[in-house]
């Protein structure tokens, strides 16, 4: 009996140890990068049985990512991958009997982007078009005989050389002629074009100096709705408006309908189920840029009438409208307050539901034809997953980071609200170190966001997280200029960069030291793109941070006028250098480049024309130059964002050491 009860006790302390090694869990890495995989894209089918959706993976010994399409069944089952990890795949659609799954790939190395096909019953591939310049979006028409297709115009064919193509000289005429990715740009365009199924002729629906973007089919199948700026001079201002074009247009685009007459942007058409009205989105003060709010819109299909604004007094910016079923009611994302929302609008009532809400964000949606929808919704310790939303209750579909995330310690995020110098209400986030311990002080790094038109939300940050990790506190407001809190709150830094938003991110710093958690004496700061920007104000007005990064950022404004890709909005904020110039450089922070005493890594893309390398070079020259601690890291053939993922491990690499050497005092290990 002796034996029995030792025997019981020794298998339940080995079941006890083998709980608490299972239990235990780790610190979040740079590696993790690697095992972190981006879920996007769902796509319910038709009769709502499977979502389909894509997951992005990086491989770190092939230093790419591969993207493949999956399938999970929504009564609850294993995942089935569709596309193979031989190439990447992308924009999956259901044709409208189910019968199909589409997707775009470019199989081969010289491949260009076509669309293919997948039966659900099985086999492999097949391509649908044989686009010689491939295609850059697609869309299944009501009946599932065509596809509507984006094309670019070709390239000129020129003749070789011994077999050789040379090079050709970029002959340049726009005034909008650069952008970041695309280079330098020519006169060709992207048009609409149609394609039956089993033929892989195109015709041609639009034409002109125009460039033509998401299309979308009428219910019944015989228009289609697209957004393009077909103004006098498309690149010295912003007026997108909403366009209609038969289907079965046969003069390529000469005969179309204008929907939308707003000065401002019009966008993301979606056809009422009666095909009378358009629901889109719409920016209606122009001269403010990207301060402006977005806000939901209606206008009949036919042209005549004005368009109303069921959500305007709300100020808020909306996106992705799609109607009900019924046509009752638009849904939409909303943004609002550090939340991505999935709303519901009742249009006649103007009533707006909040189906999504809470600390969580909404990415991308899909309703299909009875109602039901597919989402991806993110929390502050899970990026991005699927779930179906069944009346309000959000139902998992996918699982693709569950195990990743089981075996990380993650920080606990607070949401904070504090004073700004002026007494304005600021939001924002606090990343705790992980294993904090109350009463104790440590070191603490501002976080900036870009934008400067965006927010931080309750959505996962692998930065932030990463940081945390490594034993800092993190701070990230949302200053004003942000979205998120209505039209003044963004306008309120117009021509004003580096004032009220300085002053309320450094609030956010004090308001994390008067909590306890911020040791005064160890703070650095930093940020990409704006961040990087607001973080050069920040360096210039104070000595209080003993390390600061700044990325891809801008110091001389006047020095990127005709060099980035922004001169159109450039010259509505601050109006043209040779006539306004004492705005251009009142807000300039390399004209204070001599206050800077904080050691600064200084880094950017070699082929950003977003925000051009060539300032960060003067920031660093100028630093170098006043014998001020720097560094400058430039990634060969980058752009704006750092794609490559070795690129991304060495860049946080460098953040952590240098904010260990200069805020925590510690050298980085060999």
């Amino acid at each position: 009996m002796k034996n029995w009860v030792h025997l019981t006790w020794l298998l339940c302390s080995l079941m006890a140890i083998s709980v608490v090694g299972i239990a235990q869990k780790r610190s979040l890495t740079i590696d993790d990068l690697f095992q972190q995989k981006n879920v996007s894209n769902p796509q319910i089918s038709p009769e709502g049985d499977w979502i389909a959706y894509t997951i992005t993976t990086t491989d770190k010994k092939t230093d790419k990512r591969t993207t493949r399409i999956w399938m999970s069944p929504t009564e609850g089952g294993e995942a089935i991958p569709m596309t193979g990890e031989d190439y990447s795949a992308g924009s999956p659609q259901w044709s409208p009997d189910g019968k199909y799954l589409t997707f775009t790939a470019s199989k081969g190395d010289k491949a260009k982007t076509q669309v293919w096909a997948l039966n659900r019953k099985g086999g492999e591939a097949q391509a649908l078009t044989k686009v010689k310049q491939g295609v850059s979006g697609y869309e299944w028409s009501p009946d599932g005989k065509q596809l509507l297709l984006l094309i670019k115009d070709p390239e000129p064919e020129e003749k070789k050389e011994d077999g050789k193509e040379k090079p050709k000289p970029h002959v340049i005429d726009r005034l909008q002629f650069k952008r970041d990715y695309a280079g330098y740009l020519d006169r060709r365009r992207t048009h609409l074009y149609v394609q039956s199924l089993g033929d892989t002729t195109v015709t041609q629906l639009t034409s002109g100096d125009f460039d033509d973007g998401s299309p979308t089919w009428s219910p019944d199948g015989k228009l289609i709705a697209f957004v393009s700026n077909r103004t006098d001079n498309p690149d010295g201002n912003s007026n997108s408006d909403i366009w209609v074009v038969a289907a079965d247009n046969t003069d390529k685009g000469q005969t179309l309908l204008q929907i939308t007459k707003n000065p401002g942007s019009d966008r993301s058409p979606a056809w009422s189920p009666d095909g009378k009205s358009i629901a889109h989105i719409s920016s209606t003060e122009p001269d403010l840029l990207w301060y402006a709010t977005n806000h939901l819109a209606i206008t009949s299909a036919d042209g005549k009438g004005k368009t109303t604004y069921p959500t305007k007094e709300m100020d808020r910016n909306f996106g992705s409208p799609q109607f009900s079923k019924d046509g009752q009611f638009i849904y939409a994302q909303l943004e609002d307050s550090g939340e991505e929302q999935l709303a519901k609008v009742n249009l006649k009532t103007k009533k707006v539901e909040r189906l999504i809400k809470g600390e969580n964000v909404v990415g991308t949606y899909h309703m299909n034809e009875k109602g039901q929808i597919a989402t991806l919704v993110g929390t502050p310790t899970s990026p991005y997953e699927v779930y179906q939303l069944e009346n309000t209750q959000l139902k998992p579909i996918s699982k693709a980071n569950d195990q990743w995330l089981a075996q990380l310690n993650l920080s606990n995020v607070e949401n904070i609200h504090f004073k700004s110098k002026d007494g304005t209400e600021i939001e924002g986030f606090l990343y705790k170190p992980v294993g904090y311990k109350e009463n104790l002080q440590y070191p603490t790094l501002l976080w900036i966001h870009g934008g400067p038109v965006s927010q931080f939300n309750f959505g996962f940050n692998f930065t932030a997280q990463l940081y945390a990790a490594q034993g800092y506190a993190v701070v990230m407001a949302n200053p004003r200029g942000s979205s998120g809190y209505g039209q003044d709150f963004s306008k309120a830094i117009f021509a004003d960069w580096g004032n009220k938003d300085y002053q309320d991110v450094m609030a956010a710093v004090d308001h994390v030291i008067e909590k306890g958690v911020a040791d005064p004496e160890r703070l650095g700061v930093g940020g990409w793109s704006y961040g990087g920007i607001l973080t050069n104000y920040v360096i210039t007005k104070t000595d209080r941070f003993k390390g600061a990064m700044t990325g891809a950022s801008e110091v001389l404004y006047v020095a990127n006028y005709g060099h980035d890709h922004y001169q159109q909005q450039w010259e509505a904020e601050l109006g043209l250098p040779w006539e306004n110039r004492e705005a251009w450089e009142r807000i300039s922070p390399f004209n204070y480049v001599e206050n800077i005493v904080t050691p600064t890594l200084i880094m950017g893309g070699a082929q950003d024309w977003n925000v051009p390398i060539h300032n960060s070079e003067q920031l660093y020259q100028s630093l170098k130059r006043l014998g001020r601690e720097t560094q400058l890291i430039v990634y060969p053939g980058e752009h704006h964002g750092i794609r490559r993922p070795s690129f991304q491990v060495d860049r946080f690499q460098r953040w952590v050491n240098w904010y260990d050497k200069y805020v925590k005092g510690v050298q980085a290990k060999p």
